[in-house]
């Protein structure tokens, strides 16, 4: 079986204690592919630590993540486009707007994203979109910088039906994570509606651990019950799941 988690963020403190063991049960349940977001500037060491460690399996991505946009995003900003003119990143994200918890820096937010859409442009990347309580927002976005071009990845997708084939017609796959399992997530009453062609997998690690690890650390092994999850919704081969989204997932990034 062959895996691929489309986001998790493998270099986070919470793995400090057991990064090395976390990342080999991932391996030994099929998962050899991890693509690795950003957050800020104060994360890229990391970043490229745990790159050099597995160079095969770690696809690292440049952006700024939206709740990290503050007084400072100039100076972040200059940190993404300097990062993606000196090496070779996958993607540009996690980037979007996030107002679940600030809505103060939202025109920050809207700036920094329509910036960082068109760098992935100038690089011929696929973004990575952060979206939490702004789909509104986030469309009105692209649909200003929507062209052939821009293509990538809504992460976490827990919109609705209507939402998912919006992003769809921006050229964007849906990355499905741990929120598939949950009783209330509601996705999975309506995902059987999308092409599987149109689906990414991911953990979101250390965060939204899948059922029936809920409320503890996620990590990136627990993909498989993620994939588990969409094979009963789509009717199909847990290795057919993976194969499909593994697929899926190299459309995406090109690797």
């Amino acid at each position: 079986m062959n895996l691929t988690d489309t986001h998790t963020h493998l270099y986070s403190e919470q793995f400090d204690e057991d990064r090395n063991k976390m990342i080999q049960r991932a391996f030994d349940r099929g998962i050899e592919r991890f693509f690795i977001p950003a957050i800020d500037s104060t994360y890229t060491d990391a970043m490229l630590k745990l790159e050099a460690e597995y160079p095969e399996n770690m696809f690292l991505m440049m952006g700024l993540h939206p709740t990290h946009v503050k007084d400072n995003y100039e100076n972040e900003l200059s940190h993404v486009e300097e990062m993606l003119a000196k090496r070779k990143f996958y993607a540009v994200g996690e980037i979007g707007i996030d107002l679940y918890w600030d809505k103060s820096y939202l025109q920050q937010q809207q700036d920094a994203f329509k910036r960082q859409i068109e760098l992935a442009k100038r690089y011929h990347l696929p973004i990575v979109i952060h979206c939490r309580e702004a789909f509104d927002e986030i469309f009105e976005i692209l649909e200003e910088c929507h062209d052939d071009q821009l293509l990538g990845i809504f992460h976490c997708f827990t919109g609705n039906v209507d939402q998912a084939k919006k992003a769809l017609s921006y050229n964007m796959k849906l990355g499905i994570g741990g929120v598939v399992t949950f009783k209330n997530g509601k996705i999975d009453r309506f995902l059987n509606e999308i092409p599987i062609s149109d689906i990414v997998l991911e953990t979101d690690a250390p965060y939204l651990a899948p059922t029936p690890f809920r409320g503890k650390r996620n990590e990136s092994a627990y993909l498989v019950n993620v994939a588990e999850k969409l094979s009963h919704i789509y009717k199909v081969s847990i290795e057919e799941v993976a194969n499909v989204t593994t697929e899926n997932s190299k459309t995406v990034f090109g690797i």
